[in-house]
């Protein structure tokens, strides 16, 4: 779910080195992106230009089929390392840094033991498909429209709480430890945050705790009724704060001086404020791991018809903005597996140059359900398939449809949010390290019908965790200072048939069709995955 780990950059210096030739004695604001397959630090200036950037990847597990975790201490060790290098870069150049913020991969769950810092497990990814068996037991038991109507989200494994339930039930102890005390429950910022002070803050923000299935967004607070539906002791729970906030400051060993953490944002959120995207109807779609298309619906919570998720945009000054989320789950990762596993891809890029010399898609189409579906259809069961190929097919043709796959999935979020909110988008900003690849966006454009915006500073994930931190600091006063540095780098316009549109999605809804008919027949499905 991380920002940019389509393209993956060890070091940012060419493109740090136009933005920073200004900066001596300059403020600035460090911001953490830690996602899904790397973690970032983007020193920003007061401009929201680039001073000094770093990135470094990490390794994901699989131990069984579905199953998707992280090393704990990897996630720790690469922010730290890359946090240390964007801060020397720039404070070489003269910057002075005053404030961090944070923004992460959501979902993901890590628990912890309070005393030793020590996890009892490994980070359970957002990913992950485990507690599949789990969550059709509550649907089965009637539980998940109370769920919704607290939480907004579905009952799906995409979320926390089952993720942590699983954990206190699998690991030996883990359960009677929670229920003394002794152990904190997290998503990734949480457990940042715990690490950098060396235990001395256990807190989260407000769009981190939405997406954990124990949040309730009309209270505003964690969720007793559903804390003893998942059996969750509350004494494992985060203190829940706004997005722009006093967290607490670094622990001075880590960068050389304490560093005020005053923003944290999950991802989506943080691009989200990154972009720009402050009024009623504005959506942004992120395109990195995964994608996910958020847009904003004001201070009134929309109730979706269409299982898209009602979810916080942000939190500021105690009062919620919300938002209506359609979420994928593979957007740059098909590319990812199209160049790791298969061998079809030199580097992520070249899948830019096959399509482009292809005048059709041929007729091939990849619905890319690795792991399950996510919005509007949200089908955990769902496999992923290839169709429509014949003896002429080669890796450009399937590195297409791995592309058109990312705008067709587009498209069924842009439908269903028109349903919900009673009006189409009419103008779509797109950020992530997808967001590079020109035809994609053009392809995007067409097959969405709508104008599509990529911004002047793609970072708008780093960006976003960095502007708030900087309305915590003062730097910038408001949303309304912030929303005059957003600017365009390009534009794209539908340049296609109504017909060529037509046919294109129909091909699509075919393809799909397959793929969910076969997960509901596949016998597998009423298995416990659960040991």
């Amino acid at each position: 779910m991380g920002l940019s780990n389509f393209i993956p950059r060890r070091h940012c210096r060419r493109q740090e080195a136009s933005e920073n030739k200004d900066m001596a004695n300059r403020p600035a604001i460090l911001a953490v992106d830690q996602g899904t397959t790397s973690s970032r630090a983007i020193v920003f200036d007061t401009a929201g230009g680039i001073a000094a950037a770093a990135a470094q990847e990490f390794p994901q597990l699989y131990p069984q089929a579905g199953w998707v975790e992280q090393r704990p201490d990897d996630i720790y060790r690469s922010t730290v390392a890359v946090c240390r290098e964007a801060l020397a870069r720039a404070e070489k150049a003269g910057a002075e840094v005053l404030s961090m913020g944070i923004t992460n991969q959501r979902e993901t769950t890590l628990v912890w033991d309070r005393q030793t810092g020590q996890p009892v497990y490994n980070a359970i990814v957002w990913q992950d498909r485990r507690t599949a068996e789990h969550c059709a037991q509550l649907r089965a038991q009637g539980h998940e429209a109370d769920i919704t109507a607290r939480t907004g989200l579905l009952l799906d494994p995409y979320f926390s709480a089952t993720k942590l339930a699983w954990i206190l039930d699998h690991v030996e102890g883990a359960r009677r430890q929670a229920e003394m005390g002794r152990l904190a429950f997290g998503t990734v910022d949480s457990y940042l945050l715990w690490r950098l002070s060396n235990g001395r803050i256990h807190a989260t923000d407000a769009t981190n705790a939405a997406r954990t299935l124990l949040f309730n967004i009309h209270t505003q607070q964690w969720d007793e009724e559903l804390l003893t539906l998942f059996q969750v002791p509350p004494k494992m729970l985060p203190e829940v704060r706004d997005c722009a906030a006093e967290f607490g400051r670094t622990e001075p060993t880590h960068f050389g001086r304490a560093l005020p953490v005053q923003g944290v944002a999950g991802d989506q959120h943080a691009a989200m404020v990154g972009q720009g995207c402050f009024s009623p109807g504005m959506v942004k779609s992120t395109y990195g791991t995964g994608c996910f298309a958020l847009l904003n619906t004001g201070a009134r919570p929309v109730a979706s018809r269409n299982r898209l998720l009602t979810t916080l945009a942000y939190r500021l000054g105690g009062e919620p903005t919300y938002a209506l989320e359609g979420s994928i789950f593979i957007a740059g990762a098909a590319i990812k597996w199209l160049r790791d596993s298969l061998g079809l891809l030199r580097n992520a890029a070249e899948s830019e140059e096959y399509a482009r010399r292809l005048e059709s898609n041929k007729g091939v189409y990849l619905v890319p359900a690795f792991s399950g579906l996510g919005a509007p259809h949200w089908d955990p069961h769902a496999r992923g398939a290839l169709s429509g190929i014949t003896h002429d097919t080669g890796p450009a043709e399937i590195a297409r449809a791995a592309l058109e796959a990312v705008c067709y999935q587009t498209h069924d979020l842009m439908v269903a949010m028109a349903s919900d909110a009673g009006e189409p988008p009419q103008r779509l900003r797109v950020d992530g390290g997808m967001a590079a690849n020109a035809w994609l966006l053009q392809r995007l454009a067409d097959l969405v019908d709508l104008t599509v915006e990529r911004p002047h500073v793609i970072e708008t994930t780093a960006l976003g965790a960095a502007y708030l931190a900087g309305l915590q600091a003062g730097i910038w006063p408001s949303l309304e200072d912030i929303r005059h540095h957003w600017r365009p780098a390009a534009l794209y316009q539908p340049s296609i048939s109504v017909s060529e549109r037509e046919r294109c999605l129909l091909g699509w809804a075919q393809a799909l069709r397959q793929v969910l008919t076969a997960g509901h027949n596949d016998p597998s499905r009423s298995q416990d995955t659960r040991h």
